[in-house]
């Protein structure tokens, strides 16, 4: 993967490419192109925050605190998607075969079915949700959510790049970009659904008729 040095001085973050698969699938490199916009903001923000606050990012590799206890994680049918797409397709044993497991018997409310040994399976298509929710000072005691216990401490995610994300996947929704796109945005922004209340159980039928098919093809 290439880091986008375009504007290197706001840290620009990388865009994911799956050059096959999204001349297959019409509506993946726009949910990329969101996630990297997304990412970009995010970084922007942490780095003013970080300047103008004299404080630190919390957040880091190993940390998932937030994936334990949260109960309200966004997300969006174009996530939705993406998330399916990814498992079934670009995740492999024995991770898959875990994850499979964990989405069997998720039930409505946290932790993250996507959660494995302390680490996001899914983390290069998480949803913007979980890439917009960062926190500094310190890492969120167990069972906090720190946007009721301190919320100066919360990251405030840049309204200019979020609304740039969400326009990216308009084509998903067959919404015309050439509208009105602040309307358009906000039909998407309306479709948002809890990631903790989802029947993941339909993700697991998908994986088995991927991996059915894998074993057919192979055979």
């Amino acid at each position: 993967m290439k880091k986008n040095r375009q504007k290197s001085s706001v840290g620009l973050s990388r865009r994911l490419h799956f050059p096959d698969d999204e001349k297959r699938i019409p509506w993946l490199s726009c949910l990329l192109d969101a996630y990297a916009i997304a990412d970009t903001g995010v970084a922007i923000a942490i780095r003013d925050a970080e300047k103008k606050g004299k404080r630190r990012l919390a957040c880091g590799k190993g940390c998932g605190n937030c994936c334990v206890h949260q109960r309200d994680i966004p997300v969006y049918p174009h996530e939705l998607v993406g998330i399916y797409w990814y498992v079934s397709e670009k995740m492999t044993p024995p991770l898959r075969d875990t994850l499979k497991s964990l989405l069997s018997v998720h039930g409505i409310g946290p932790p993250c079915p996507f959660l494995i040994e302390g680490s996001c399976s899914i983390h290069p298509l998480r949803p913007i949700g979980c890439r917009q929710f960062n926190v500094f000072t310190s890492t969120c005691e167990p069972g906090e959510d720190p946007y009721y216990t301190r919320r100066d401490d919360v990251l405030v995610p840049i309204a200019g790049y979020t609304d740039r994300a969400f326009a990216a996947v308009l084509a998903f929704y067959h919404l015309d970009k050439d509208a009105d796109v602040a309307k358009a945005v906000k039909l998407v922004r309306g479709q948002i659904m809890n990631l903790l209340e989802y029947d993941w159980k339909k993700l697991v039928n998908v994986m088995d008729e991927a991996e059915a098919g894998r074993t057919a093809t192979a055979s």
